[in-house]
């Protein structure tokens, strides 16, 4: 595998999107697992205790705002040239079948 990235995904777009892409899912992937009881606790700890940007106001409001589903996309389409580290999880992956919503 090239240590350079194809250019179809090394836009500055794409490189931000890498980055929350896995935090997000990562996020998810905890409340799914139940190591997160709701939403909202990802939201306040992931602004609060780790930095993510407070205007998105955190990993499942970001999900909701922007799309289960763009997100989903993204990430398989990431997953193509980077592996398994961009493979959805599956509450992500319901939620983007379903468009749903964590915050309803």
């Amino acid at each position: 595998r090239s240590l350079s990235a194809p250019a179809s995904v090394s836009s500055d777009d794409d490189i931000a999107m890498r980055l929350l892409a896995r935090f997000v899912n990562k996020a998810i992937y905890s409340h799914q697992d139940g190591i997160l009881r709701t939403p909202i606790e990802g939201d306040i700890g992931a602004v609060f205790g780790l930095g993510f940007p407070p205007f998105t106001g955190g990993p499942f409001r970001y999900t909701d705002n922007f799309g289960a589903q763009k997100i989903v996309d993204s990430m398989r389409r990431y997953e193509e040239h980077y592996g398994a580290a961009f493979t959805p999880c599956q509450m992500l992956l319901d939620m983007a079948k379903n468009n749903d919503k964590f915050y309803k």
